[in-house]
């Protein structure tokens, strides 16, 4: 029997963890109910997280380099993390259809990590690569709102966007719904149809790739912005009554927003202890260097959710302690969002990827004296 998540003590080397020891060991309902157990211990004040907090600088040649933390753990579980990215930001294509993309040090290659810490002693436990852990996670948290908000007989998804978030979506996704057929559409033909077959050979569904957003949207239960476009991509005029919405690339126009019924936020980072004026529902903190740069009006990645007014507003905690209910009518139309915790999303994974690779005796080990010391710091 596989033991409880904490069961595992560290006492050992430090553990280097690649995106091969994640698809070896974590599936789409582990991660699912990782993430739910994380946001329940938020609600009960056995865990704590910050913002995301990125810091940006001019690169040159139109970039912007960008530093990204989130940090979160838990009591329960006896864990924490700290998730790390260095990126190099530049978006292009023209108005309407701007898309943002990253790298480190050349295109196609990417710096994420996680550092996995005992809180219980203080000791490094690993170091995890982001890539596919984040792709789950993400799938996972749509997974949730879609599981408390979207009609319970959802058959249809419209899909915007056909890359790897896209495919971490479809897989959440047919973890909570009885989805039969997905439309997607991205703004590459073959990359799109590629979707589809994929979508087709590997789940058995009626998948088929459509000429243009609106096509995604039309008879769908529940449409899903997974792109890397800056702009609008979720559209008012096309969602019918009773559509639940998602949205973690992209965002929906000024009439999608207004036609929204119910906005399910799974959570709020905590606010400072020491200074609780500094709470914020901003998904994420930025501190920019050279605040005068003119490279700053050219990018859009600047701007954070927050949750409107027009909607009713419900957390996951009330809907997980029983006094409220997302959906209450089959025409409302809904959407689901992370909020600002995505501190509390990688502890909870990647202990959980931790403690699977320790059983199996997979990944690659290094002393963890190198990274002690007897110097106190």
């Amino acid at each position: 029997m596989a033991k409880a998540l904490g069961e595992i003590r560290p006492g050992g080397p430090v553990l280097l963890l690649g995106n091969d020891v994640t698809a070896a060991v974590l599936t789409m309902p582990d991660a699912i109910a990782a993430l739910e157990g994380s946001y329940g211990d938020l609600a009960t004040g056995e865990g704590v997280c910050r913002p995301r907090i990125d810091l940006r600088f001019p690169a040159g040649a139109g970039r912007v380099y960008q530093w990204g933390t989130m940090e979160g753990g838990s009591a329960r579980t006896g864990y924490a993390a700290i998730r790390m990215k260095s990126d190099l930001l530049i978006e292009t294509g023209p108005e309407g259809a701007r898309t943002q993309e990253k790298y480190c040090v050349t295109p196609g290659r990417y710096c994420g990590l996680v550092l996995l810490l005992d809180i219980r002693s203080g000791e490094p436990l690993a170091l995890l690569n982001d890539g596919l852990l984040q792709h789950l996670r993400v799938g996972a948290d749509s997974a949730l709102g879609a599981r408390y908000a979207a009609r319970p007989g959802s058959r249809v998804l419209g899909l915007l966007g056909s890359g790897g978030m896209a495919r971490s979506h479809l897989e959440a996704l047919l973890t909570v719904l009885p989805l039969e057929r997905v439309q997607v559409y991205s703004p590459t033909r073959a990359h799109r149809e590629e979707f589809a077959t994929e979508a087709r050979e590997r789940y058995g569904l009626e998948a088929v790739a459509v000429a243009d957003a609106a096509s995604a949207h039309r008879g769908a239960d529940l449409v899903a912005g997974c792109t890397d476009a800056v702009g609008e991509v979720i559209f008012g005029e096309h969602l019918a009554p009773g559509t639940h919405i998602t949205c973690v690339g992209g965002r929906p126009d000024r009439r999608a927003v207004e036609r929204l019924d119910v906005w399910l936020r799974l959570g709020d980072a905590n606010a400072p202890h020491s200074r609780p004026s500094w709470a914020t529902d901003d998904e994420y903190v930025v501190y920019r260097a050279r605040p005068d740069d003119p490279v700053w009006p050219r990018h859009r990645h600047g701007h954070t959710r927050r949750p409107p007014q027009g909607p009713r507003r419900v957390g996951l905690r009330e809907l997980l302690d029983g006094t409220a209910r997302a959906r209450t009518d089959d025409r409302q139309i809904t959407f689901s969002e992370r909020g600002n915790i995505q501190g509390a999303q990688f502890h909870a994974v990647a202990a959980l990827i931790y403690e699977r690779a320790r059983e199996r005796g997979l990944g690659r080990e290094i002393p963890r004296d190198w990274l002690l010391q007897d110097i106190r710091d």
